[in-house]
């Protein structure tokens, strides 16, 4: 894919709270489509499976949680990705979702990555903390001969000593030898992994500028966790952008 290609957007809130929150959100991502002309894909979890404290909400669960992104697809006509931590998860979210997500914690598990392969939807694999864009060749190999060409890769930050993670922006270039499209995780990549009290923080601000870096060095794909009111949002707080603001972080990427 070359680096004019049009860029696509992912957005949505980290994990699934409400249908009334579903809704707001995926309203204003079919505005911005409509605004900017862009392709934007809805993203929520149904179950946050690898959350700091065993106390953390988790979400709906797997069952409610299809439903309610089939009811966003439904009401708002966007296509949905979210992600599996488990191998059976693969075919029933693949019924409901364009592309499966790999978190990047599990991005090695080969029964994973074949399973969601087998569903013939698009795979989108988040490259560990601990590996590096070249590294990432072996779980797209595992997908592709599986059958499933459609592999898509993210870069979201390595881990730098404890709670802490930082972005070397030249895996892109090397992810991008390895898949057509790469996407920057523009708000998972302003962690810091389990550095609060039971909680992972982070620092929203820097988002918009790993978006612009991640563009220079380029990136086709760009996801953010938004929500009306981040401060008050179940999973990933710190560093989820607020809704209002995505629209000018969509502008400054497409100029």
């Amino acid at each position: 894919m070359k680096q004019n290609t049009p860029p696509l957007f992912i957005a949505g809130p980290c994990v699934i709270e409400s249908a009334e929150l579903l809704d707001t959100v995926a309203a204003e991502l079919v505005r911005l489509r409509e605004k900017f002309g862009i392709e934007i894909y809805f993203k929520a979890s149904f179950d946050k499976a690898n959350r700091t404290s065993i106390h953390s909400y988790r979400g709906p669960g797997m069952e409610r949680g299809l439903q309610m992104l089939a009811d966003v697809k439904s009401r708002h006509g966007l296509p949905l990705t979210t992600d599996i931590h488990e191998s059976y998860q693969a075919a029933p979210v693949g019924q409901v979702v364009d592309v499966i997500q790999i978190p990047a914690f599990l991005c090695r598990q080969t029964d994973l990555l074949v399973a969601a392969a087998r569903t013939g939807k698009v795979v989108n694999i988040k490259k560990a903390q601990f590996l590096s864009g070249k590294d990432m060749i072996y779980p797209a190999q595992k997908v592709r001969e599986s059958g499933n060409e459609q592999v898509w890769l993210t870069e979201r930050g390595n881990m730098y000593g404890y709670n802490n993670l930082v972005v070397d922006f030249r895996n892109i270039p090397d992810l991008l030898a390895i898949a057509p499209r790469v996407i920057m995780d523009c708000t998972h990549s302003v962690q810091r992994p389990g550095g609060g009290e039971g909680i992972t923080c982070g620092n929203r601000e820097f988002a918009p500028q790993m978006a612009l870096a991640a563009k220079a060095f380029g990136a086709n794909g760009y996801f953010f966790e938004v929500h009306p009111d981040p401060d008050r949002a179940r999973s990933d707080a710190a560093n989820t952008l607020y809704l209002s603001d995505l629209e000018n972080v969509i502008d400054s990427l497409l100029k």
